[in-house]
């Protein structure tokens, strides 16, 4: 079985991923934590965004102004490591706080600036940038021993945002047009053909200088990075051709399901749907309302892959504390063993916040009732300077101090998707996305006009 490079890697041992215990750096921002009383569904959704959003801009790097990977330190890199994808979910998180005010429109601009001057400066292999860089230097850090090179979903993840930042900033002063410029050099630049291996029907995860393909990682779906084969097939110099999503995307044993769990059908991908991010991080600007090819109808799969997620929690086969219709949610994330890619079939007992919060375009309901318990009722334990830890466990008795930038990113992100569609709005007005969808055989509302 192929499985998503996130997933094959949460599936090691997870004293790989044990982070360093102590306080978290965010702790600084301790006295910014009081929680409000009696708030309205609409202040608390506003809240959640706004403290959270903090993570990407109080937080940020101060050299590169990218994300860090995490708020406490782990994987013994120390202080300086950024993540692609994570900055390209805080980029989203940027245009957000400069709709809703929470910064000016010249302090958005002047911060995008400084995180693009620093990308074209930066480490990237044929255009495509590694998953982890050094957020003082430019220079790549290893994800692991041989993945020192070019991550194509992470600088999907990555593009994603930058897209929306320049589809946002239109406005005439030099400024804007100079960061759209800057923009653009990196998109056009971005090489996704490469990844091809010279012409294949195959699209590759890595490249590196020094290990070559060796990671040898074909990108087969069902899985997070459907954005990634988008992207590609948009791109105004290097695209892929159509035959590289349809041969390697679409073929695999894990691509087509269409069994029932719960009583809920799920069309693609794993059985009960895998963790939740899935519906999640191709989704922050790829609408998936009306999004269809010739393999399924792509809000149908979230909305059932995320209620089979839900469904599973209210169950509670294994009779974990504190599951039911208000708390629900699994997901990748920290846990009380290191960190481990939860679901369904992996329950081990940890509710992630991400998970529900992040699926509010799909379940509406039950994340708002998600959200109340999570903020009124585990909120002493879970709350912080920059929202909600990433996880916790009412059996274990454990909550997690720290938060990671991939699972912060989308709460704000998705909150507004459900509340205005923003950013589905401003990724799908971008005209490489609208003639990439069109060349791999999507339908989509967005592409009603297009020839």
């Amino acid at each position: 079985m192929r499985l998503s490079k996130h997933l094959l890697l949460l599936l090691l041992p997870v004293c790989v991923y044990a982070q360093k215990k102590g306080k978290p750096a965010a702790a600084k921002g301790e006295a910014n934590v009081t929680r409000l009383a009696n708030l309205s569904d609409t202040a608390l959704l506003e809240l959640t965004q706004r403290q959270t959003f903090r993570y990407f801009w109080e937080f940020a790097h101060p050299v590169s102004g990218l994300a860090r990977e995490r708020s406490n330190v782990a994987y013994n890199y120390g202080d300086e490591v950024v993540t692609t994808g994570g900055s390209g979910f805080g980029i989203m998180d940027i245009v957000v706080a400069a709709s809703r005010n929470w910064i000016t429109r010249e302090e958005a601009t002047a911060r995008l600036r400084k995180i693009v001057d620093f990308l074209w400066k930066a480490d990237s292999y044929h255009g495509i940038f590694p998953h982890w860089l050094n957020g003082e230097t430019g220079k790549t850090i290893p994800f692991s021993r041989k993945d020192d090179g070019g991550d194509l979903v992470e600088t999907a993840f990555l593009f994603q945002g930058l897209l929306c930042a320049r589809q946002y900033f239109n406005g005439n002063n030099n400024e804007e047009a100079e960061l759209r410029n800057r923009i653009n050099w990196l998109w056009e630049g971005a090489e996704w053909n490469w990844h091809t291996r010279g012409g294949l029907d195959l699209l590759y995860w890595h490249w590196s200088p020094n290990n070559g393909w060796s990671m040898n990682f074909e990108l087969r779906g069902w899985n997070e990075t459907l954005i990634t084969y988008i992207l590609a097939a948009a791109s105004p110099k290097y695209a892929i051709d159509p035959k590289v999503y349809h041969h390697c995307w679409a073929e695999s044993n894990h691509f087509k399901n269409g069994k029932t769990f719960y009583g809920i059908t799920l069309p693609l991908g794993f059985d009960y749907g895998g963790p939740l991010f899935f519906t999640h991080y191709s989704f922050l600007g790829l609408d998936p309302h009306g999004l269809k090819d010739q393999y399924g109808d792509y809000w149908l799969q979230n909305l059932n892959h995320t209620l089979i997620n839900y469904e599973h929690c209210v169950r509670n086969p294994k009779g974990y504390k504190g599951y039911g219709p208000n708390c629900w949610g699994l997901t990748a994330s920290d846990n009380y063993e290191g960190y481990n890619a939860h679901s369904p079939e992996n329950d081990l007992g940890v509710i992630t916040p991400t998970a529900a919060l992040s699926a509010f375009p799909y379940t509406p309901a039950q994340s708002m009732r998600a959200l109340r318990y999570f903020y009124d009722s585990v909120g002493s334990k879970i709350w912080g300077p920059y929202g909600f830890t990433d996880a916790f466990s009412e059996e274990k008795n454990w909550y997690a101090s720290a938060y990671l930038a991939i699972d912060e990113g989308p709460i704000v992100a998705m909150i507004e998707n459900y509340r205005t569609g923003l950013l589905w709005k401003l990724f799908m007005s971008c005209p490489e996305i609208q003639f990439g969808l069109k060349r791999l055989g999507f339908e989509s509302p967005y592409l009603k006009n297009i020839e």
